[in-house]
């Protein structure tokens, strides 16, 4: 069963290969403000497409807010290579092979396929930034592949965020 994440807490171990060669590991990233994991559901998933077109064409904005963004999902390396190029990515990194433990780990929703263009089993989506120091400060999951969070509106809030010094929510443990 997954657990959820701990706010202002260290993030789980994250090492995937990448399409068109090299790793990211979350614990070698050096944003200057955020590290955007954002979990897809596979090539399968036509909601999946939108989101991260309109994700590609917000790259360059959440890079000059000081963000690296990554993208991944279970899918093995043709698929992701399929999605990545399918989908004109364009410089978005893509990663795969996102293990059943990586996402139990990550608190994501896994789901087992009740269509056949589906992959056997696969998370849902999940959105997480993470600090320079590996701590988690925006979470969110869901179980469903429309239920996402509006990309435009969480750029704008980085601002202010950053400005006030607004703190990860959800910490309390009382």
């Amino acid at each position: 069963m997954s657990e959820k994440l701990t706010p202002d807490a260290q993030v789980p171990a994250l090492k995937l290969p990448l399409v068109g060669g090299g790793t990211f590991d979350i614990s070698q990233e050096s944003p200057e403000n955020f590290t955007m994991v954002l979990f897809y559901r596979g090539l399968h998933c036509p909601v999946c497409k939108n989101y991260l077109g309109g994700l590609a064409a917000l790259l360059d904005d959440f890079e000059a807010a000081g963000f690296s963004v990554v993208v991944a999902s279970m899918n093995g390396k043709e698929l992701a290579e399929k999605a990545a190029a399918e989908w004109e990515l364009g410089r978005t990194r893509v990663a795969y092979d996102v293990t059943l433990e990586d996402a139990k780990n990550w608190g994501l929703w896994v789901s087992k396929a009740f269509k056949d263009v589906e992959a056997d089993i696969f998370t849902e989506p999940g959105l997480f930034w993470v600090r320079p120091d590996g701590k988690l400060y925006l979470a969110d999951i869901s179980n469903m592949p429309w239920a996402r969070p509006d990309l435009k509106n969480l750029l704008s809030k980085v601002g202010y965020a950053l400005e006030h010094n607004y703190p990860a929510r959800g910490t309390y443990t009382g």
